[in-house]
């Protein structure tokens, strides 16, 4: 394992520092840097903004995560830049010289401006973006190995950020549904679960935004971080086509070719409707791909995905300063076996069936003083439908399980979101300020209904241990009025300092309270240069309320039976639900510290730590007393999480390597509420515990890196190592033996690739893109499993199952 680590860093190496030689081969070039200014005249950079580049030939780039672009291969001339974001434009003209790279830096402004420079080396500036805000952006989104072809898929990329073992994202030690996700602003959860709702092509995303701790007045309703993304901006000049994925997968198991394993065709069109007035994207993709689990027969081993999202975006530039954007998604889901694993066979599983959709709209409008307003309404329904494979009676065996799953679900949910925003022009007072001030409406409804069946847990001599019984289905419906108001502070002091304060309030109807959450940081520049600045900030943050939690006393109660060794009953005890003590909105209290060094002129380094204790949280407990029982839900759980994070980047001639290492600490009560009434739940309710969390990955070294190699390929590698999950030991009874989650998987080690060459193919005098490559993931095959026997009364015992195998993804891009 040391052999194969190591080999994965000398190829690391190898390409950052041998590929760097392939990039100076073409005829002349221009890179530089897209940036605007802030009223003290400070640079800040500009991911995802457009570039067109017009002269002897027609290209076109989009600025980095650092603001950073880079277009190659031109015959030598003069070309004009035009660059164009929702807002801003800016444009200059570039003298091009054969063999040369011209440098320039391209300032965006509220006013498009043109320029004739010369060309100068630019001085390197520390990017904004900190170990609280990390951007992945388009050609990150594009070029990054990505086996599920989904935005969500590429948030690992992030120190600090893991795919759970349940498979769902866990951003900086927060739950799934402790965490904010937004999509153009607007929250995109499921009412219900306080999951993330929503699916989109992959095409239309510009960029992805992780914020650890968003001191920024505007963000709020989570107590973990903040996945935010913007989509892209219609191109108004002409129109351009892709498509891909044309060509399905096989199926291969074993060997044998039978049927299909996936098919994914994506389609994206973006264009003007009326030329530098109205323009608008189009974006399609069906899915459906079957994932096996290795450890079960070749013939019952996938879970089958079905999907179809659609994108539709209208952006429309009502004047130079006033803009306005209209976007509707559709994203019908179908996914069968649901939760399959190596213990959990397809009879065993349930089927999840989704509709979701969601329309909004935002409007922009900058004053002539500088002052900005924003409105933006939002409305999403998400349905949700989980029903069993099987009629057979549940039951839980030691090393498998048998019959239909437990739980049926039927959820329609609504929310409807109005926001508005007021940046007022720049102020002057012992410093410059911006203000602004805002509030945030969304009301929210859920409609279900949730049948139980019985489970039946059977020992290793094959009979019943105990059984779980339930009462008569009931349909519940829950209204949700969430209100917040804010006001935050951009105070710049002088060239080295800026202090950012936010006052957020949030009120909650089904908790009935109004909570204030105070923010506040600083950018403090250490030395007159700027090359290293010391960040700080802290803060507090109150979560939303799912709408299960208020829904579960009408939940089905249930009751316990247990039986002897020969068969009779010892005991029966039923369980009603209740709340406990009322419900609170979850809080947590955040601190952060960091500092960034420039060491060279291509070298950041990083150092920060982050420290987040949350309160509130909705646990569930089952309490007993005189012979009867109460399954109680209460807001009485504590998470807390520490990071420490080093971090460098190392950038030249447009290529990129990323390294971090990250030591955390993630633990809290155990029976969060959503695991036992999420879309998969769980029948057995063990009593509270506190422990390490199931997504706990203490070490972490990950290097990724963007690398211009021979034949104009564009490599794309990705290391990640990092400690296994934590998991619990159980007997035949589904007792805990031993502490909670004291047990762990091994090392998990996986080194992923992926391969990209861009054609340009002349056809009817118009130019076409073929974009060819392939993706390699889990390169050195290590074994990386995902299942485990922990149940101590197994002859398979500590066995661990389910390893990621080696897997091949090609990719064939048509574009014009």
């Amino acid at each position: 394992m040391r052999r194969l680590s190591g080999t994965a860093l000398s190829i690391l190496l190898f390409l950052s520092l041998g590929f760097a030689q392939g990039s100076l081969t073409a005829p002349g070039s221009i890179r530089g840097d897209v940036f605007t200014k802030g009223t003290n005249g400070e640079p800040a950079v500009l991911p995802g903004v457009r570039i067109v580049l017009h002269g002897p030939i027609t290209k076109e780039a989009e600025s980095d995560a650092q603001g950073a672009f880079a277009i190659d291969g031109l015959p030598p001339g003069t070309y004009q830049i035009e660059a164009n974001a929702l807002g801003l434009s800016g444009g200059l003209a570039v003298q091009v010289t054969a063999g040369t790279s011209s440098t320039v830096p391209l300032e965006m402004n509220l006013i498009t401006v043109s320029n004739t420079v010369n060309v100068t080396a630019t001085e390197v500036l520390i990017a904004d973006e900190s170990a609280q805000h990390n951007t992945i952006s388009h050609s990150v989104v594009e070029r990054a190995p990505n086996q599920d072809e989904k935005i969500d898929s590429l948030l690992p990329l992030v120190p600090g950020v893991v795919r759970g073992p349940d498979g769902r994202i866990n951003m900086k030690g927060a739950q799934a549904t402790q965490a904010g996700w937004l999509v153009n602003s607007a929250n995109v959860t499921d009412p219900a679960t306080g999951g993330q709702a929503i699916s989109l092509p992959i095409d239309v995303v510009s960029s992805v935004q992780v914020i650890s701790n968003p001191y920024d007045p505007e963000y709020g309703r989570f107590t973990g971080a903040v996945s935010s993304v913007e989509t892209r901006t219609s191109n108004f000049d002409k129109f351009h086509f892709s498509i891909q994925n044309l060509a399905p997968r096989v199926r291969d198991r074993d060997g044998s070719i039978l049927g299909i394993g996936a098919f994914t065709p994506r389609a994206t069109i973006t264009g003007p409707l009326i030329k530098d007035r109205l323009a608008f994207t189009q974006s399609l993709e069906y899915r459906y791909v079957r994932t096996p689990v290795e450890s079960l027969p070749p013939l019952q081993r996938d879970t089958t995905l079905e999907s179809f999202d659609s994108f539709s975006q209208f952006d429309l530039k009502i004047s130079d300063r006033q803009t306005a954007t209209l976007s509707v998604a559709v994203f019908p889901q179908k996914f069968d076996y649901l939760g399959l694993n190596t213990f959990n066979p397809q009879p065993s599983t349930t089927n999840l069936h989704q509709r979701g959709d969601q329309i909004s709209a935002q409007h922009s409008y900058v004053s002539e003083s500088g002052a900005l307003f924003s409105s933006r309404f939002a409305y999403e329904e998400f349905d949700a439908d989980t029903f069993p494979n099987s009629q057979a009676p549940y039951q839980m065996l030691v090393e498998t399980t048998e019959g239909g799953f437990f739980n049926r679900q039927n959820r329609d949910t609504r929310r409807v979101e109005w926001q508005e925003l007021y940046h007022f022009s720049p102020k002057h007072f012992l410093g410059d300020h911006e203000l602004k001030v805002g509030f945030d409406f969304s009301h929210s409804s859920y409609d279900g209904r949730q049948p139980f069946l019985p489970v039946s847990i059977v020992g290793t001599a094959g009979s019943t241990l105990q059984q779980i019984n339930f009462g008569t289905p009931t349909t519940f419906s829950i209204h949700q009025n969430e209100f917040a108001w804010f006001v935050g502070d951009q105070w710049t002091l002088g060239p080295r300092l800026t202090l950012d304060f936010g006052l957020r309030f949030d009120n909650d109807s089904v908790t009935d309270s109004t909570h204030a959450a105070p923010r506040a940081s600083l950018t403090l520049a250490l030395t007159s240069d700027r090359r290293t600045l010391l960040k700080a900030g802290a803060g507090l943050f109150y979560d939303r309320v799912p709408l299960n939690a208020p829904a579960f006393p009408s939940f089905p109660d249930r009751t316990i039976l247990t039986f002897g060794p020969s068969g009779n009953l010892t005991s029966s005890v039923p369980y009603s639900n209740a709340i406990t003590g009322g419900l609170k909105n979850p809080r947590s209290e955040t601190w952060n510290v960091e500092v960034d060094r420039q060491v060279l002129e291509n070298l950041l380094l990083r150092v920060a730590y982050q420290q987040r204790n949350t309160i509130d949280d909705l646990v569930l407990n089952p309490e007993t007393s005189g012979g009867d029982g109460l399954l109680s839900l209460a807001s009485r759980g504590r998470d807390f999480y520490r990071e420490f994070q080093v971090t460098g980047r190392y950038q030249i001639h447009r290529q990129t390597l990323n390294a971090s290492y990250v030591r955390s600490k993630a633990t809290g009560d155990l029976n969060d509420f959503n695991q036992f009434f999420g879309n998969e739940p769980q029948a057995v309710i063990q009593p509270n515990a506190r422990g390490p969390l199931a997504f706990d990955a203490p070490n972490r070294f990950l290097a990724w890196g963007e690398f211009n190699g021979p034949w104009k390929l564009m490599l794309t590698p990705v290391l990640d190592i990092h400690t296994g999950f934590p998991y619990s030991v159980v007997n035949e009874k589904r007792d805990f033996i031993g502490p909670r989650n004291d047990e762990r998987f091994p090392r998990f080690d996986s080194f992923d690739l992926q391969v990209l060459r861009s054609f340009g193919l002349p056809f009817h005098g118009k130019e076409h893109t073929v974009k060819l490559g392939f993706g390699v993931f889990n390169l050195f095959n290590h074994a990386n499993p995902r299942d485990v026997q922990n149940d101590l009364d197994s002859g398979r015992f500590g066995q661990f199952f389910n390893s990621a195998v080696r897997t091949f993804r090609g990719k064939l891009v048509f574009g014009f």
